[in-house]
């Protein structure tokens, strides 16, 4: 089969077009004929050497992916040849067969096309797991999202919006800012003109936000933690901005906030199959009815997986960036 491969850490440019074996499944396994996968930060990070792939996993970039179903394993019951699937991966997306555990394979939702559905599995359980599973998002309360245009952004706005939350974002241009309203976003703030703790007090009335998706890390924990409200809910899941940071635990202990984070790629399938018996009862009803939506940025061909990393890492683009095959 014809794959991505990272020849050395490094840049877009160790990105190399490759043959590989073709997988097989094995035990509880399927099988899929990619047609599209999805680009995530993740996947840029394991470029550069400092993200390497779970143990068993491919070394193959690539977290999620869309196709058709090629073959399965023994003990598979839920799916078979023929059927249209998206799968959440440990690895091995960027090539045109990708073996995925079947407890992370999805039926496709009704109408979308394979390019939207291989951008759902990694924003979509990573949003569900941080936002409704761990932080507990409830209908009436206020979520903060940093990267508002991000692919976890623009898919943490859109849910947290049709479970009844209120939305504040942070974006870095007024085009971003425009694109959050269209998703939904009760508030955007651009960054770069504004200081988004002193918008979020005045916005809240400095009764402050009720759980804060972060993504950035930095500087910006003791800000979200200012902008926290009593028995707030503080949910890391990147560091952009490093992950070591200095800050005051006194209001913690004053607004009795609960910090916490996670990182999905290393659980278990069992815990990730639990969050795709969610999305499935829950969420893809909502995409069925286009209540939330994939949204997609720019498509690139699988050889041109060096260029799509290009484009993520000027984080120049608003929404997913996807490789069709």
């Amino acid at each position: 089969m014809k794959a991505i491969e990272i020849v050395e850490p490094g840049g877009p440019d160790v990105l190399k077009p490759t043959n590989r074996p073709d997988p097989v499944a094995g035990d509880g396994q399927v099988l899929i004929r990619v047609k599209a996968a999805g680009v995530n930060r993740p996947d840029v990070v394991q470029r550069l050497g400092l993200y390497p792939p779970p143990p068993g996993a491919s070394d193959i970039p690539g977290l999620e992916v869309a196709g058709v179903v090629e073959g399965v394993g023994a003990g598979v019951a839920a799916f078979e040849v023929g059927d249209k699937v998206c799968a959440l991966v440990p690895g091995g997306g960027y090539a045109e067969l990708c073996v995925a555990p079947q407890e992370t394979c999805l039926t496709l939702p009704d109408g979308l096309s394979f390019v939207e559905a291989a951008a759902l599995p990694e924003t979509y359980f990573t949003v569900w797991s941080n936002l409704f599973d761990r932080a507990h998002l409830s209908e009436g309360e206020t979520l903060l999202v940093h990267g508002g245009s991000s692919g976890i952004g623009s898919t943490a706005i859109q849910l947290a919006k049709a479970f009844g939350a209120r939305v504040l974002t942070t974006v870095g241009s007024d085009e971003k800012v425009n694109f959050c309203q269209s998703l939904g976003a009760d508030l955007v703030i651009n960054y770069r003109d504004q200081d988004f703790e002193a918008v979020v007090g005045d916005y809240t009335k400095n009764k402050g936000v009720n759980v804060v998706l972060d993504m950035v890390g930095g500087d910006y924990i003791a800000k979200n933690i200012s902008c926290l409200a009593p028995e707030g809910r503080h949910v890391s899941i990147a560091f952009l901005k490093g992950p070591k940071v200095e800050f005051n635990m006194m209001p913690v202990m004053l607004k009795r906030l609960v910090l916490t984070g996670s990182t999905l790629r290393p659980r278990d399938n069992a815990f990730k199959g639990a969050i795709a018996q969610a999305l499935e009862q829950k969420v893809w009803p909502l995409l069925s009815t286009k209540t939330v939506k994939p949204v997609i940025d720019t498509i690139f061909a699988l050889d041109q997986a060096n260029e799509a990393h290009r484009l993520m890492e000027s984080s120049n683009h608003m929404g997913k960036i996807m490789l069709e095959i």
